[in-house]
């Protein structure tokens, strides 16, 4: 019988470790200069290298090769046992079915004996924090003092489960989830040597399920191996139990049109082709996750075709930063929720009718439904500022004739709009100026200037000084397109009359006039 494939492709040296260079440069300069740790700890999520590299660490270590720059060379008698997996003095222990400090005890009494074969005896205990705690007092003694002769390396996916010290005693690696385009290119190479069919966008469909785990990738390829001819985004998607990405980006659009029809229909038809509502759930989050990578200028950690980058770079436009965090947590919250097992589809319904409910909180959903979608914006190499509609908000600034005003009565949709993000965004870059900006109320534009009115004259003087409104004009500058002067008012009743130069049938007037208002000053600062 063949071997599975992830045991088939299974790292044999230092340069076939995907994704963990950080570590592989520290172990190869040890072997080098003879200075390896009697003990380490490989940590990190799963299917990321630990074992794999504590296999190739045992062979350098133990390697005959008289250049230790050479080690391990795969050649000699030393690197083949172990290849084949008869090498006497490498020891694998699974500590998740030897727990006790029976199991342990039994390690320390043998593990003054001297190597049957090589230099050193490695032991290597996966995943090491299932040991109880009588078992970790047991190693304790052993790993502060071990014979000459002897090397652990613990590898365990929950380092905060092992005692502070056992990791004091220990040289510390974390490995890392493997990025999705190192991942994709180990396919290539894989399906290239295995005659596999397969396009390359099922490829990345893979590496993203995999979620930072090879050996997940490689299981997939495996299963999906198995089918006769190509391997297609169809069968990808129906082995997976996942959505292609055009049923998520139909829910998206549902959301944002405010369509509770629409978005259930693309849920139940997505049930009935047999796709995990889980898995669905998380496809959303996913997507949303990278809407708010572009949204924060990270477009380039986005890894996904061209063609869904410009649909993101277009809902990163279109979806307030409040909004889409709450959307994401909504969503979260449904990928995790095991309580409605009898009725699966529930929490995604009851996570989209929320959705719904959000994207209401400051507006009514803006955009198109997916059969009308916008053109999206190309998408650039270098992340662009998200500021949602800039050059439509520029055209409705220009769209009054010559000499006549906007009705004051109906300030910009964008300012009223964006005004709860304005002021989320103000408190990035001054928490000072959003308290005094949850002090006032947008009360619309007059002269092609922002109308901000105060609750007294003192908070007003506040917002003055230290650069408040130069603050404040920069984010809404971001956020609109357009820079707009600042006029601040502040409520009272001492005033009756009309300040001098005030139009009486503007906002301002009938501030003064129906609101006992007063003009107290007017901020305009160069742009």
């Amino acid at each position: 019988m063949s071997k599975v494939l992830y045991l088939k492709w299974r790292p044999g040296n230092w340069d076939e470790v995907i994704g963990q260079d950080h570590i592989i440069t520290t172990l190869k300069n040890a072997v080098r200069q003879d200075r390896v740790s009697h003990a380490q700890i490989f940590s990190g999520p799963r299917g990321t290298g630990k074992t794999s590299t504590a296999r190739v660490l045992a062979k350098a270590v133990n390697c005959l090769a008289e250049d230790l720059a050479e080690r391990p060379c795969n050649e000699c008698a030393h690197c083949q046992a172990v290849m084949r997996g008869d090498f006497l003095d490498l020891i694998e222990i699974d500590a998740a079915s030897n727990t006790s400090v029976d199991d342990i005890r039994e390690l320390r009494e043998k593990i003054n004996f001297s190597p049957n074969q090589g230099r050193y005896k490695v032991y290597v205990i996966d995943e090491v924090h299932m040991l109880s705690t009588s078992a970790f007092n047991a190693l304790l003694k052993t790993l502060e003092e071990p014979p000459d002769h002897a090397i652990f390396i613990l590898a365990t996916t929950e380092i905060h489960k092992i005692p502070v010290t056992v990791i004091s005693r220990c040289q510390r690696h974390d490995f890392r989830r493997i990025p999705v385009q190192e991942i994709v290119k180990q396919l290539k190479k894989m399906v290239a040597a295995e005659n596999i069919q397969v396009s390359e966008d099922v490829l990345g469909l893979i590496a993203r399920q995999a979620t930072g785990s090879l050996r997940d990738a490689i299981s997939i390829l495996d299963q999906l191996s198995s089918a006769e001819g190509e391997i297609t985004p169809a069968l990808a998607h129906q082995v997976l139990g996942t959505s292609p990405d055009e049923a998520v980006l139909t829910f998206i659009d549902a959301m944002l049109e405010g369509d509770p029809g629409a978005g259930l229909n693309t849920l139940h038809q997505s049930a009935q082709r047999g796709n995990d509502p889980g898995q669905f759930a998380r496809q959303v989050v996913g997507y949303l996750r990278n809407v708010l990578l572009t949204q924060m200028n990270n477009a380039q950690e986005v890894d996904v075709p061209e063609s869904l980058a410009e649909v993101i770079s277009e809902h990163a436009s279109r979806i307030s930063l409040k909004q889409l965090l709450d959307l994401i947590r909504v969503f979260n919250k449904a990928v995790v929720d095991k309580g409605a097992a009898w009725q699966p589809n529930l929490p995604l319904e009851m996570a989209f009718l929320e959705g719904l409910e959000i994207l209401k909180v400051e507006g009514a959903p803006v955009g198109k439904a997916a059969a009308s979608r916008p053109p999206a914006p190309k998408t650039q190499k270098e992340p662009t500022n998200p500021s949602p509609e800039p050059e439509k908000a520029r055209a409705d600034s220009k769209a009054a004739p010559p000499g006549e005003q906007r009705d004051a009565a109906q300030p910009p949709v964008t300012v009223l709009q964006h005004w709860s993000e304005i002021v989320q965004r103000v408190r990035d870059i001054n928490p000072a100026t959003q308290g005094i900006l949850n002090s006032c109320k947008p009360l619309g534009i007059k002269d092609n200037q922002l109308v901000l009115s105060f609750r007294s004259e003192a908070i007003m003087e506040k917002m003055k000084g230290n650069d408040h409104l130069k603050i404040c004009q920069d984010v809404i500058e971001k956020v609109i397109g357009v820079r707009l002067p600042i006029l601040c008012v502040v409520g009272g009743k001492e005033q009756s009359g009309l300040p001098e130069g005030v139009d009486p049938n503007g906002l301002v007037a009938a501030v003064v006039r129906d609101l006992g208002g007063a003009l107290v000053s007017e901020e305009n600062p160069e742009k």
